[in-house]
């Protein structure tokens, strides 16, 4: 299980943290402000039993990573890594066959993010990464992820294609995203699925690739050669949403 203490700014941010219960140990309000947002702030606060401090603008915009706090910062015990089973078991509960995102060596923090953002809109059960060669659940991840991943788990395994042979014996296909491969409208994507993102430099590695049971390349018209690897897996992953509600 992975913790990293990071800060949560804004206060749709924070009420959101709060409300999907996430624990958060401290938080600092601008002194003296008393707006609305602010007050729930600070009744969820009490509830939960979290340490409010109130501070200067100074020291609430020296405290900023992100310039934009709006009179309130909170300093969140870390997500917590959930396990593949949970993931599978949050697909049993729902009575729907998994969705899963597996991503390769995504090192851009604001991809990995945008991807789990995308992973939750488009209904997937979670998502898993590679403990080496890949960005962690940073703050700046929690951000880009805008609040999504408070909902969707991110499991962290040290062998992708390991776990990747682990997941077919349980009735999983998986498509992995690469230029060369067959377009992705001529693929069946229903059923039980992994979906496989790799970086933009390097794109799936080929250990991973060889375990994947289809290669699914994106019709592209344009004069360059490749989609950002979070835009890659929201055209992807929005062809599967399509299939599957088509059923069978």
């Amino acid at each position: 299980m992975g913790y990293q203490e990071f800060t949560i700014e804004g206060r749709k941010a924070v009420i959101e943290a709060f409300r999907a219960g996430k624990p958060i140990d401290k938080i600092f309000i601008l002194d003296g402000c008393q707006d609305g947002p602010i007050m729930t702030i600070k009744r969820e606060a009490k509830k939960h039993d979290t340490l409010i401090k109130f501070v200067t603008r100074e020291r609430l915009d020296q405290m900023s990573e992100t310039g934009k706090h709006q009179g309130v910062i909170a300093y969140a015990a870390a997500y917590e890594y959930a396990e593949v089973d949970d993931i599978l078991q949050a697909a049993r509960e729902k009575g729907e066959d998994p969705f899963l995102f597996l991503l390769d060596n995504i090192e851009d923090p604001h991809n990995l993010g945008a991807i789990i953002r995308t992973a939750n809109l488009a209904g997937a059960h979670g998502v898993i990464i590679p403990k080496n060669r890949a960005a962690g659940l940073t703050a700046t991840v929690a951000k880009a992820s805008a609040g999504a991943l408070n909902y969707t788990p991110v499991a962290k395994v040290t062998n992708l294609s390991k776990t990747i042979g682990e997941l077919k014996k349980e009735g999983i296909w998986f498509v992995c995203a690469d230029m060369g491969g067959t377009v992705m409208y001529d693929l069946n994507l229903k059923g039980p699925i992994g979906l496989v993102i790799g970086n933009e430099g390097e794109g799936v590695g080929r250990l991973v690739k060889e375990k994947c049971d289809m290669v699914a390349s994106i019709p592209m018209k344009g004069d360059i050669d490749s989609l950002n690897a979070s835009v890659a897996a929201g055209v992807l992953a929005y062809e599967i949403v399509r299939q599957r509600r088509r059923r069978q």
